[in-house]
């Protein structure tokens, strides 16, 4: 299941604008099965009131230091204790300079003194308070003191212009809540991953190709490097922003330029996802000028020749590595997909209907279905891309440590 069930997170709400979407990123939480606690600032309560977050949590929310509810309890402490991740959100510059500086003068400051569980910052504030020295001072102390820190989002913000400060998008905090609780889970582990779909030229202008984005693949690189993992990324998709961290990337265009980035690389890999969308087929021959339409034409025919099929060929190779591949389907999905899963020789086999405009090829969200040998097969439901790559990699980090076990 998902790392969050039954994890005790508490979330730390400061007095911010966008307090109003922490509501949010609670809901969120419970519904991926964490067990959430609220702490506000007196500030935060002049946005948002406790009632709000006491709702959606179904627990006291805690404001005052100085108020016990609870005598047998010295209450920031017992909440610190409790705590298995303490969230920071919104991180105003006034929390910020408080926790790099040790200051604890109201509840939520003294808690977050107290814990020793992993604490995750998202800031949000003005442009010109983020871009501060004395703000990049601090968010620089409390990197070296072990924080880890969500980089706040650029766009409209509050006063009225664009700017660097927005609250981060609630999938990119997910994504970093899970790899909060699950650091490390690909520790060293050499990892290589295929994102985009190939293209066969026919001339020098068309060619042969498919509808994917390689928005899939670069998450799981992403979220691979951020669990530990050295990762190799081969793309066909050199316009996407390159994930932080990664070890290499490798361009190529065509599926025998796939083939042979891949076969260079395998024998190494302990972990290799193939979630590139590979053309079946290419024209049969190559015109090296643009084909022009003739005066009259009405039709051309167009022959095509098989691609090699590089996930067989892996899964015949196949010796220490843990190979992981993608079926995307318009019909039949888990038929198709329990065909592929034995032809293929793959260990997990990812399945996705790309027939609906909401999930799959060029959308930002995803439902997958997940099978693997002798397993029932295990459905993630909709989710951004960066989740559904976390909870994959999840599953790819539990059957690794099955093995060496």
């Amino acid at each position: 299941m998902v790392s969050l069930e039954n994890k005790h997170v508490t979330v730390y709400v400061t007095g911010g604008i966008a307090v109003y979407k922490v509501a949010s990123l609670v809901r969120q939480l419970i519904k991926n099965g964490a067990i959430v606690r609220v702490a506000m600032t007196q500030a935060a309560t002049e946005f948002v009131t406790p009632l709000t977050f006491a709702t959606l949590t179904r627990q006291e929310v805690l404001t005052d230091l100085m108020t016990m509810n609870h005598p047998e309890q010295v209450a920031h402490i017992h909440l610190a204790d409790w705590t298995e991740l303490a969230i920071v959100a919104p991180a105003t510059a006034n929390i910020v300079g408080k926790l790099a500086n040790g200051i604890a003068d109201d509840f939520a400051t003294t808690a977050l003194l107290a814990t020793t569980a992993p604490k995750l910052l998202v800031p949000a504030m003005n442009e010109h308070m983020w871009l501060n020295p004395a703000t990049q001072r601090n968010l620089t102390q409390l990197k070296a003191d072990g924080i880890a820190i969500v980089q706040p989002a650029t766009g409209f913000l509050a006063e009225g212009y664009e700017g660097q400060g927005r609250f981060p998008e609630e999938d990119v905090i997910m994504s970093n809540v899970y790899r909060q609780l699950t650091p490390n889970r690909l520790q060293d582990k050499v990892v290589l991953v295929t994102a985009g779909g190939t293209q066969e030229p026919l001339d020098p202008v068309r060619y042969i190709g498919n509808r994917s984005s390689g928005k899939m693949g670069y998450a799981i690189a992403g979220m691979a490097a951020q669990m530990g993992a050295k990762v190799t990324l081969i793309s066909t998709r050199p316009e996407l922003a390159v994930p932080a961290n990664l070890a290499q990337v490798i361009y190529v265009r065509t599926a025998a330029e796939l083939q042979g980035a891949v076969a260079s690389l395998y024998n190494e890999a302990d972990v290799v996802i193939m979630a590139a969308a590979v053309a079946d087929f290419k024209p049969a021959q190559y015109v090296s000028q643009k084909i022009k339409k003739q005066v009259g034409q009405t039709d051309m025919t167009l022959e095509l020749n098989r691609t090699p099929d590089i996930l067989a060929t892996l899964g015949q190779e196949k010796k220490k590595q843990y190979l992981v591949g993608f079926a995307a389907e318009t019909n039949d999905l888990m038929a198709h997909a329990q065909v592929k899963l034995t032809a293929k020789q793959v260990d997990l086999l990812v399945a996705n209907d790309v027939s609906q405009t909401d999930r799959g090829f060029g959308a930002d969200q995803n439902a997958v279905t997940l099978l693997r040998p002798n397993q029932a097969p295990e459905a993630l439901p909709l989710a951004s891309k960066k989740v559904i790559a976390t909870q994959i990699l999840e599953r790819i980090s539990t059957a690794l440590s099955s093995k060496e076990e």
